[in-house]
């Protein structure tokens, strides 16, 4: 009895040692989460203000996917965990398009209109949002109301905004290859996790109940045959 007291001890400290450990691993994992939803969000943000429909639906789905791993860590779920990872690798991909782009790279030319489906001529906000960038305007004759004013230029700019857009992307893909490492390292705990489990016993509260559970029936049962 000493010995069977002594092993469900320990097996009952190993467990508490495990979810401890979890627990503080578990609130490191959704602070780096939420850290990659606002970096998400915020891209969103700049895209929604210069009409880029793009890159809008591409944050969009990204959002969605950075959930997903967010409730697979939550749920224990490690395909979806999985599915994020391999997202992590188009989203990088994607954002190397964006630097070549705004960067002129393979016939590529950041005045087209290949980021807004030809649907508009807008370019992406800090064109005229820039830091120190100043716009100017002058009315046009003969047109009266509201639209009396047509923007000519923007000076004055301290960096150029494609230079901008290139460090959004660059910022992109530090944030998910951080996130891919992450999703690597958290379905590499949850298999250790389930393998440990199994070790001591899966998830039973009362493994050692049920070992003895079996012999004591037989020695009813021979108890109670006729004779």
């Amino acid at each position: 009895m000493e010995n069977t007291r002594g092993s469900w001890g320990d097996e009952v400290n190993l467990r508490l040692n495990i979810k401890s450990l979890a627990t503080s691993r578990e609130f490191v994992i959704h602070l780096l989460l939420l850290f990659f939803q606002l970096a998400a969000l915020e891209r969103q943000v700049f895209d929604f203000l210069g009409y880029q429909w793009a890159p809008i639906l591409a944050n969009f789905l990204h959002i969605i996917i950075v959930i997903l791993g967010l409730f697979g860590t939550i749920q224990y779920r490690p395909r979806y965990i999985v599915v994020y990872a391999i997202w992590t690798a188009i989203w990088v991909t994607w954002n190397i398009f964006i630097i070549c782009f705004y960067l002129e790279v393979g016939g590529l030319s950041k005045d087209s209109e290949l980021l807004t489906f030809n649907i508009s001529q807008h370019q992406s906000w800090w064109s005229e949002n820039g830091p120190g960038c100043v716009r100017k305007e002058a009315s046009m004759a003969g047109i009266k109301g509201l639209d009396s004013h047509s923007y000519i230029s923007v000076i004055g700019c301290a960096l150029e905004y494609r230079y901008i857009e290139v460090m959004h992307s660059s910022v992109q893909i530090l944030v998910a290859l951080v996130g891919f490492v992450y999703a690597c390292y958290v379905v590499s705990v949850f298999t250790e996790e389930e393998d440990s489990f199994d070790f001591i016993g899966g998830f039973d509260p009362f493994p050692l109940y049920h070992v003895n559970e079996k012999p004591t029936n037989l020695l009813c049962k021979q108890t109670y045959l006729p004779a």
